[in-house]
């Protein structure tokens, strides 16, 4: 079993951005069944953020009142929080850090320890050292347990483990977001042996086979925003998702099981590789049930979604506008 902190994780982990980062945010009891799901069915790592969702209900409001009712929990979960913007914004100065630390401890009042936090983004207009010597005052005060990166360069992480220590690496991983195996992340973080922490590893629900045209995607949707979204990109990248849908049919798993174990168990592929925890969203306790499934794929498979990987290749940048401009990786 993989390790952060020091805790034993599932080698699958939840992402709970989706529960309250969406115009109409998962009920409440319907948020803790799937919650309560991912724990029972081993995915003990959370990853959270200050800014999924409003000021007012953001992931932290929703896991105050969470390990407020089950309070027996807060132990079995390791939890990551990500902050440090300002208005949408990376702000790594001393000031922000503070506040958004102190923010999130106050949101959770007690309930729930911060076991990892992370700057959302880098801010290219502070020294990476202030930004992390800042959080790494929290460290020594106890008052979060590591610092984590998030959608960093190569050369950011050689430069942030000189700084600090670095417990995990947050960034974009799936069958239609490869980057980080061919830009030197993945290998910076093997060399170090920090482990990738992969998110969107269902391409945001599009790896999924249930979106088939853009109008599937809800009004008010993030996803609109995106490229790869796009209706002059749209059809083109469904055809990666028709294919491997037919592997997944092959191997009697879902579309969603393929590609989050198909991440997973690249940690075993190379050793050029770190060890890769995929983080899936879902707000319904099926859907967690359904993406907590471990399936072992073959070689042979392997070698055959290798293939239509190198065959294809996905049109649309992974982020658009503004937060374009804030990328690394």
């Amino acid at each position: 079993m993989p390790q952060l902190m020091g805790k034993e994780i599932g080698p699958i982990g939840y992402g709970l951005m989706g529960l309250t980062w969406r115009p109409t945010p998962a009920p409440e009891e319907q948020a803790f069944k799937a919650m309560r799901a991912s724990l029972a069915a081993g995915c003990n790592f959370w990853n959270a953020g200050e800014f999924y969702g409003t000021e007012s209900y953001n992931s932290l409001h929703l896991l105050n009142k969470y390990f407020t009712k089950y309070p027996e929990d807060a132990d079995k979960v390791v939890l990551s929080v990500k902050g440090v913007l300002m208005n949408m914004h990376p702000d790594g100065s001393p000031e922000n850090v503070k506040r958004s630390v102190e923010n999130s401890l106050k949101i959770l009042d007690g309930k729930k320890s911060i076991d990892i936090f992370e700057p959302a983004r880098v801010d290219k207009n502070v020294p990476l050292e202030v930004t992390l010597k800042a959080l790494e005052e929290y460290v020594k005060a106890g008052k979060i347990g590591g610092i984590a990166l998030s959608e960093v360069g190569a050369a950011t992480i050689q430069k942030a483990v000189k700084i600090t220590k670095i417990v995990a690496i947050e960034v974009e991983l799936s069958l239609w977001a490869l980057d980080i195996l061919n830009n030197g992340v993945a290998k910076a973080a093997a060399e170090h042996n920090i482990p990738i922490v992969a998110y969107s590893p269902i391409g945001r629900g599009m790896l999924t086979g249930e979106i088939k045209k853009p109008d599937d995607i809800p009004e008010g949707d993030l996803r609109r925003m995106l490229p790869r979204f796009n209706k002059e990109n749209f059809n083109h990248n469904l055809e990666l998702v028709s294919e491997l849908e037919k592997t997944a049919k092959q191997k009697n798993c879902t579309p969603a099981q393929l590609a989050i174990n198909w991440a997973k168990q690249l940690s075993k592929k190379d050793r050029s590789y770190p060890e890769i925890i995929p983080i899936p969203g879902a707000t319904k306790e099926e859907r967690v049930l359904e993406n907590a499934k471990e399936i072992t794929l073959s070689n042979d498979e392997l070698v055959e979604i290798d293939s239509i990987l190198k065959k294809f290749e996905v049109k649309g940048d992974r982020y658009g506008g503004p937060a374009k401009s804030h990328m690394e990786g």
